[in-house]
């Protein structure tokens, strides 16, 4: 049986979708000026979720800034909601889980301690920087899920 079919992962019905909807999430994390954004495909080792989106940033007033912005973009762009959320109390590591992907905001600090770049390093990288003519059909995608 494939991991695909385990209860315990919570997956779109079309794979792109969630792909979509994690690079919109990347997107979001670095206009609220993250320092870092990372994408990662973790489904073919992790079973649970297809793709982190990893963020990082200086101080706990922007860890919560940057999860509204992606908890906004996501839905603007006809996602869920996240199932759930993780830390937002403290803000220091945030996590929002969107069942195929799930949003980690880290401060800096918190980031380098748990190093999850490192413990996931045979996941590969998803390059989520749009350029002019990448932006037009990501717009469209976001569009096509929203139902616009």
């Amino acid at each position: 049986m494939t991991s695909s079919s385990s209860p315990t992962r919570r997956r779109a019905d079309n794979a792109s979708d969630i792909e979509t909807l994690a690079l919109v999430a990347a997107r979001s994390a670095d206009a609220r000026k993250a320092e870092t954004v990372t994408v990662l495909e973790v489904g073919p080792i992790l079973s649970v979720t297809d793709y982190f989106v990893i963020a990082t940033a200086s101080n706990t007033r922007l860890v919560a800034a940057i999860v509204d912005s992606v908890e906004e973009a996501v839905k603007r762009a006809g996602g869920p909601g996240p199932t759930s959320t993780e830390g937002l109390n403290e803000a220091s590591w945030v996590l929002l889980d969107y069942g195929g992907f799930v949003v980690h905001v880290f401060t800096n600090e918190t980031y380098a301690f748990y190093d999850l770049e490192r413990l996931f390093a045979d996941a590969k990288r998803i390059s989520w920087q749009e350029d002019s003519s990448s932006a037009t059909s990501d717009e469209q995608a976001a569009a096509s899920l929203a139902g616009d």
